[in-house]
């Protein structure tokens, strides 16, 4: 059941849903960041819901268009960050769940390859490297040692 009947507007918050990509170097986290379409800084791979996948598969699936990374998502999220989408003459408020993602394959052919960067990062230079406060945060104190297996 909806929880309005009115029609959305466009200040209306929106979710998406985020992939934290991840490897264990040296027995300690990198993360691995993508560039903005627009902006070129650095983020997370995210994306709006798609139909038929759970949040943590949409996370999976913008992971692989977005960054060409195949790997383990876990299904429960480990926070969330808010930011303003902007886009066509439009500002969108967002808030984004994110799901860590154990990367197991990192492929050179994915859909938005000639679109985007990507570099991996420790946890703090990749809490440096993203403008999102919220998202900082995440990152700096991101342990893959406590997820739920």
């Amino acid at each position: 059941m909806p929880l309005s009947l009115r029609r959305a507007q466009k200040t209306d918050v929106r979710t998406q849903f985020a992939a934290l990509c991840y490897r264990i170097t040296n027995d300690k986290p990198q993360i691995l960041l993508i560039t903005s379409l627009s902006a070129k800084r650095w983020i997370v791979p995210k994306g709006w819901p798609e139909h038929g996948l759970t949040p943590a598969q949409s996370a999976a699936r913008e992971a692989w268009e977005e960054a060409g990374v195949r790997g383990d998502v876990a299904q429960q999220a480990i926070g969330l960050f808010s930011y303003v989408k902007v886009g066509d003459a439009q500002r969108l408020p967002c808030v984004a769940l994110v799901f860590p993602l154990q990367v197991r394959k990192l492929s050179d052919k994915f859909p938005e390859r000639n679109l985007r960067q990507r570099a991996w990062f420790s946890r703090n230079k990749a809490a440096a490297a993203v403008r999102e406060p919220e998202l900082a945060q995440l990152l700096r104190q991101f342990d893959p040692r406590l997820l739920r297996r």
